[in-house]
């Protein structure tokens, strides 16, 4: 199997309220998320998102909005991947237009790590830098870390940031893309914020 420039993008992720109520925090951050452009899959384990890169990243981020709108403290670690060589395209919606179907602005402070993995590429590290840069620039970036970068500030930001990054990389034609990503939203030790 090769790696393609398929248009497909997936997010595997779990979410982890820190509640005795989890499960519902859980179900109804994805039933008030209108996932029509999305393909959907949840067990018991994870949810995993596929189709255009846009709505991806759209049903990703309103998810973590509506369950963070609960006020409970919320963990949040995926993978964002695209070019994957098993990945196939029967269950991907690409038909799907452009329109996004979650537009919720509610402000929320989100603190994140990132790790960005241009699979194959031997000036890998070059990528990753550049990104990290255009996270300072933004306003975005909160400190450097063994194995990962902090992204913080409100969550339009963050996810605004992340779909960027992942799209400039992308645009250079690396032929498999992942990128992991840790977000903590509501936690005491955010002091308000």
């Amino acid at each position: 199997m090769e790696c393609g420039l398929s248009p497909i993008v997936g997010f595997r992720f779990s979410l982890y309220p820190m509640a005795d109520d989890f499960v519902s925090v859980i179900k109804g951050a994805l039933e008030l998320t209108d996932t029509s452009n999305v393909w959907m899959h949840t067990d018991d384990v994870s949810t995993v998102i596929r189709g255009k890169q846009i709505h991806v990243f759209n049903v990703a981020k309103a998810i973590a909005l509506h369950a963070a709108k609960t006020g409970k403290h919320i963990a949040l670690s995926g993978t964002f991947s695209a070019g994957c060589p098993g990945d196939t395209a029967g269950d991907a919606y690409l038909e799907k237009g452009e329109n996004i179907a979650n537009t919720d602005a509610t402000k929320q402070y989100v603190s994140s790590q990132f790790a960005l993995y241009p699979m194959n590429n031997p000036s890998y590290m070059d990528i990753i830098y550049r990104e990290v840069d255009r996270a300072k620039e933004q306003g975005v970036f909160n400190e450097s870390m063994h194995y990962a970068s902090g992204i913080h500030g409100d969550i339009h930001d963050v996810f605004a940031f992340y779909e960027e990054a992942f799209s400039n990389v992308r645009s250079e034609e690396h032929k498999h893309l992942v990128m992991t990503v840790s977000m903590s939203i509501n936690s005491p030790s955010h002091g308000g914020l």
